[in-house]
């Protein structure tokens, strides 16, 4: 991948995922210059430079949506609050957790996507999902078609991974292409991500089956969707999560991991032991203790003890697909490779890892996204007009 900061993993990730999410590289260098004197994510300093940067063209571009709104130009304005939250979600995706400005930054960033979906009249509702004595926001968004093989449609419920959320969700993935085919999506801030880590205090769980069935119950009440044809999918470790969640909820017409994740306890020992070269955050520990609500290592090693697909993919029986990039440095694709040869009862069991002579070679095909988004698009479609 091209490498915008050499040896700063965690900011050539996110700028790779900008620019892939509508960013656009004239905006990003624009304001990338204080940024180059850091050898570190990690420096002192380097992270409020960070936020300060992409702040600053976040309200930049959100001036000039406002301006075009007012002028009565929505569509126009629309795009451009997109962008804007998008680089507002960028700049509070690498500050250090408990930092005072993360959370009005982020508040800020939601609004500006709201804003923008309305503006642009996506059709984008904002939902919630009853899950125990809360629940989980969400964004369903219809297909832009008929729906594929007539109404009630089928449905993908898309899940977060380690460090993203339900807007990223919405800039990053097979949306476009999905909603081209008939096929809506739900997109959901499931526990230990998006809004429900912060501001509803829900820590992730290994036992992610217990809010995929709240989902799937939510999500097959509706109308214009075929409880039948409801898949799940999940991106980073939401490879983990979607998996996990389809071998107990078997519901769930199939699943799709976007990069498989296996042993993340294994990245956790690594990071503890300095020895983790590919963090996607600032502080991937300090990340994890505020993802699993542990007030310390020890409490972390615990909490995730689980968190692992051994002794649990032979129990996903639905067609099951799984994508990988060759050079994952995140997660070897071994462990893509692994997850594959448990699925052994899965009814329609897929591996697909990217090479260089195809490009998305990255963690989740960061480096080349659309190769996967078209690969993903056509087994999901191909799947469901087997229901």
């Amino acid at each position: 991948m091209f490498q915008f900061y050499p040896g700063i993993y965690p900011w050539n990730l996110s700028i790779h995922l900008a620019l892939n999410m509508g960013g656009i590289l004239s905006e990003i260098e624009s304001v990338s210059g204080p940024l180059a004197k850091y050898r570190s994510a990690a420096e002192p300093g380097a992270w409020t430079a960070w936020r300060q940067a992409w702040d600053e063209i976040g309200d930049r571009v959100q001036a000039l949506g406002d301006k075009d709104a007012a002028a009565g130009h929505n569509r126009t304005a629309g795009k451009k609050l997109l962008r804007a939250s998008l680089y507002h979600l960028m700049a509070e995706r690498m500050m250090r957790v408990g930092e005072p400005e993360r959370e009005p930054l982020y508040r800020k960033g939601l609004a500006e996507f709201r804003r923008g979906v309305d503006l642009m009249g996506t059709g984008v509702e904002t939902v919630e999902i009853p899950y125990g004595a809360s629940s989980l926001p969400a964004y369903f968004v219809p297909a832009r078609t008929q729906p594929l093989g007539g109404a009630p449609g089928p449905c993908i419920v898309f899940v977060n991974g380690f460090d993203v959320n339900k807007e990223i969700l919405y800039y990053r993935g097979p949306r476009e292409e999905l909603l081209e085919r008939g096929i809506s999506m739900l997109l959901v801030d499931q526990p230990g991500s998006g809004e429900a880590l912060r501001f509803r205090n829900m820590p992730a769980i290994p036992e992610c089956e217990r809010w995929g069935t709240a989902i799937y119950d939510w999500v097959s009440q509706r109308s214009d969707v075929d409880p039948k044809r409801v898949g799940l999918m999940g991106v980073s470790l939401g490879g983990f999560y979607a998996p996990r969640a389809a071998a107990f909820e078997h519901r769930y017409a199939m699943c799709v991991a976007w990069g498989a994740s296996t042993r993340f306890s294994d990245r956790l020992m690594r990071a503890m032991q300095q020895d983790e070269e590919a963090a996607s955050v600032t502080d991937m520990l300090e990340q994890a203790r505020w993802v699993f609500g542990a007030k310390d290592n020890a409490e972390l090693v615990e909490k995730t003890r689980d968190m692992t697909m051994v002794g649990i993919a032979d129990k996903i029986t639905c067609p099951f697909l799984i994508t990988h990039g060759i050079n994952d440095r995140q997660v070897p694709a071994s462990e893509a490779q692994e997850v594959y040869g448990d699925a052994v009862n899965s009814s329609h069991r897929t591996l697909k890892i990217f090479t260089e002579a195809e490009g998305g070679i990255e963690h989740v095909n960061f480096d080349n996204p659309d190769v996967v988004i078209d690969y993903m698009a056509d087994w999901i479609e191909a799947r469901f007009r087997e229901i």
